[in-house]
This record gives structure tokens, sequence and C-alpha cells, in this order.
């Protein structure tokens, strides 16, 4: 069985085997977490046919928020089977049905996860329940399923939050469905869950349910391999689709679409974990649609030493560098640079001959058509001049490292996961959850990107965020 042909019709929900499901895991993430139990209720006509039901040793330790939750604990599932070990019968026993779940994208891409692992492709047709509850019942807000339960007055089947007992509730939610709405109805909706999930059509309909609503960063990738365009988001479910959502909007995003072959995404504890983590692979990987966030050779500054009377136009060395004078900006090119403080000087009315923009000696043509204040003909002291001028340039002030060494941005993710950013002299050395597996990095190269992210978060306190100096 392994899925229908595209553009092939399926036959009606009445005529195939509907497969209730639910698992228990270890966690939220199927990446990481594994599966610790497994219900399914096989139903035709309406009817239950058969059961599967067993506990499964994950092979890692159920947190202890997880156990108490579920009742599952490391003592329940010792002696339990791996899911390797049950993973041919519990295949052989879904036969060809329509995999029916809440929320059916986290069951689905843990089992997906779980035949990964062992080197086998894992797909099936996906019912989703919580979909299709907001299909049916467009005017309430709430579609979890003890919200259901409630609307609809139906009294859960022990035990609750166990794989079978929920199984048993999500069945007698459609059971209430089955006689309050018609069949087409629901086949209807069924079936336009089905289209809505094949987009893009070169994608694996099943990794695209599998992306999950968590901080993180996504790539996209062309025929072989070729890295296309690399993003970040706080709802990576949310922003991958909406790539596909808008393709006939924008061109970019349209052909973004049509190259795409293959999609693989990283989650983190959240948004400064996945902006640091954004700008470390656009770098690495040079995707063809990423202009922003490139490799920073050739950047160029504005630096003005202590004693000098104007600022100079520097290299990315000076960036390096522990200089006694300040810093300001970083710019892509002389180009660039140049306008900018051109900018500056104009709105300002500094004189640009003092500033160095132009050469000559007497009064500048800005003075003459009332543009300078009037340093280069005495009109304004110098020393009133630089102090006008490194305050107009303060906003463009590059910070020094405010701390000895290396230090940890600590973020927290809403899950109370802990995650430890690890940089030096804005240099940006990696992610752990350990502070004890911190790497000794020699190589540190200011980079401007990781600056520009720190700095945002420096200036704006971010909830979740705290800043940990290590010490050697």
């Amino acid at each position: 069985m392994s899925s229908h042909p595209r553009g092939q019709t399926h036959p009606p929900l009445a005529d195939t085997p509907l497969i209730f499901i639910d698992l228990e895991t270890t966690g939220t993430r199927a990446t990481r977490d594994r599966i610790t139990e497994i219900a399914a209720l096989r139903v035709l006509d309406g009817r239950i046919v058969d059961r599967f039901e067993s506990l499964v040793d994950p092979g890692i330790d159920i947190p202890e928020r997880i156990a108490t939750l579920t009742g599952i604990d490391n003592a329940l599932v010792a002696g339990a089977p791996a899911f390797e070990d049950i993973a041919d019968r519990f295949e052989q026993w879904l036969g060809d049905g329509w995999l029916v779940a809440h929320n059916a994208r986290f069951d689905y891409s843990f089992l997906r996860n779980e035949f990964r692992r062992m080197g086998r492709e894992f797909r099936r047709r996906v019912v989703c329940t919580l979909k299709l509850s907001r299909a049916l019942d467009k005017s309430s807000h709430h579609h979890g399923l003890d919200a259901l339960l409630t609307r609809y007055q139906l009294e859960p089947h022990p035990p609750r939050h166990r794989a079978m007992g929920d199984t048993m509730t999500l069945f007698s939610v459609w059971q209430y469905w089955s006689r309050h709405h018609c069949t087409e109805q629901i086949e209807t909706q069924v079936l336009d869950q089905e289209r809505r999930r094949s987009l893009p059509a070169q994608l694996d309909p099943g990794l695209l349910d599998e992306i999950p609503s968590r901080p993180g960063v996504y790539l996209f990738y062309g025929h072989n391999q070729l890295p296309l365009y690399v993003g970040k988001s706080i709802n990576l479910r949310s922003r991958v689709l909406s790539h596909f959502n808008n393709d006939h909007r924008n061109d970019r995003e349209m052909k973004i679409c049509q190259q795409t072959r293959h999609l693989e995404w990283h989650e983190t504890a959240g948004d400064l974990g996945a902006q640091l983590l954004e700008a470390r692979l656009i770098k690495q990987l040079s995707p063809i649609y990423n202009r922003r966030l490139r490799r920073s050779a050739g950047l160029h500054t504005w630096y003005w030493p202590t004693d000098a009377q104007a600022p100079q136009l520097a290299g990315q060395k000076t960036l390096h560098e522990d200089v006694s004078g300040t810093r300001y900006g970083m710019f892509r090119s002389r180009r660039e640079a140049t306008q900018a403080l051109t900018s500056i000087v104009e709105q300002q009315r500094l004189c640009p001959r003092v500033m160095g923009l132009e050469r000559g000696k007497g009064r500048c043509f800005a003075y003459q058509i009332g543009r300078c204040a009037g340093a280069c003909c005495d009109q304004e002291s110098l020393e009133s001049h630089t102090l006008r001028a490194r305050d107009a340039l303060e906003s463009l002030r590059i910070r020094h490292w405010p701390w000895e060494g290396r230090v940890a941005f600590k973020e927290m993710a809403s899950d109370r996961e802990v995650v430890y950013h690890l940089v030096d002299h804005w240099c940006y050395l990696g992610s752990v959850e350990d502070l004890k597996a911190a790497p000794a990095v020699e190589d540190i190269a200011f980079d401007a990107d990781t600056y520009k992210i720190l700095t945002r978060f420096l200036v704006n306190e971010h909830e979740g965020i705290s800043i940990i100096p290590l010490e050697e």
C-alpha cells in the first residue's frame, strides 16, 4: 500500500478502513523524542473491528513532567518491546486504512521518524480531526479534544492521557459527527485536507505534515541538493507553508517553490537561536535566493582615531582589532559607506571637506549654498564641529565587546528547555544544552551579522534570555 498516485480518485471513506490512533511520547519533538505507547482502532462501516495496543520502550529517559501527565514512567516501559520490535506487525496491521488522529501531524510525524530511524519510509493517508472540527464548526474557537467533549456533552473514555483512552474518546467524537453531519460533507472536508497537504507537487506531502509549529530554521533545496533558500521563524510550520501559499503573488517565491525538491528544518529554543543559526547556515551554504546575511568579507567601517578631526574609511581588519578609536557602521562596499556618511553630513550641516569627503582648500561648496556651518572657513570651530560630528555618528557606533571573554546567552523555550548560545567578541561559536559541553575555540573572528543580532537583543530586553559570562 503506500499511497495513491497523484491524480487517482480515492475510494470513499465508507469503503475504506479508518484507523483511529493515538500515541504517547517522551516529549513534543518528533526528531528527538520517542514513542512510549501506541493505541489504534480499526473501524469499518462505523464499527470497531480490531484493536492494537502496546507500550513501547523509547530507549531514552521519560521526563518526570511527561510521566506525571500520562502515568507512563521508566518503570512501566521496562521490558516493553522497542519500536523496531513491533514495527513489522504494526505496519501489517494498519493495512491501507486512513490514519485518523487529533492534531494528526503530531502522531504521523512521530511514526515517520520511528520508521526513518530504521531506514524505512512510512507513508499513509491522514485525516486530522482537529482540522475537520474547524471545518465543520467554523463558529467555535476551541477545537481541542476536551473542548469537543464539553460542546457535544460526551463522556471521556478513561484513562485520559493514555493512548487507548484518548483513541476511544476520539472515536466517540467521530460517531457524534457521523450522526449530525452527512457523509458527503465529511468526505468533502477530508479530501480537501488531502489536496491542501499535497502542495507543492514535487515535495513529499508527508514531510509538510511533519513541520512543527516551533521556532527554528528551514532550508529549501533544489535539484542535486542545491541550497536555494534559508529562512527562520518563531513558527516553522506557518512560515514554510506561507511560501507555498503565496507563490502566485511574488515572482521570487514562485521561483523558489518551482525549484524546491526537498526541505529540512532545525528546531531552536527561541527566536535568538533561530537568528544565529540562520546567519551561520547562510554563510556556510550561500543559498542562491538569500541576498542578505551573506559572507561578510569585504566589510568597511568608518574608523575615527581618538586624536583625529575626522573618520577614515577602514577595511574589515579594523573590525577584528582592539583599537583605541571608535568604529561607526558596517558597510558592504566603499560606495555604501560613503553614501551613509554623506547623508549624515548633509542632514547635520557638517563640512564634507573637514569630514574627508571632498578635497580642496578654503570654503567648501556646501558652505556657499548654506549646507555647511563653516568649519572649513573658521565660522565654526573644529572642536565644535568634531563634537557635533561624533554625536551625529553615535547611532552607528559599533559597541566594544563588554565582557572579558566568552559568554553564554541562555535561552529558555516555551516547554522550559534551556539552550546556551556561546559567543566570544561578537563571534557565534555554537549552541549547547549543557555548559559543560561548551567547546574551546581559538579561531575568533568578528561577525557582522552576529553583532547586529545580539545588539538588538541587548538593547531590547527579551523574556527568556539571560547572559552568563564564562570563566576559562
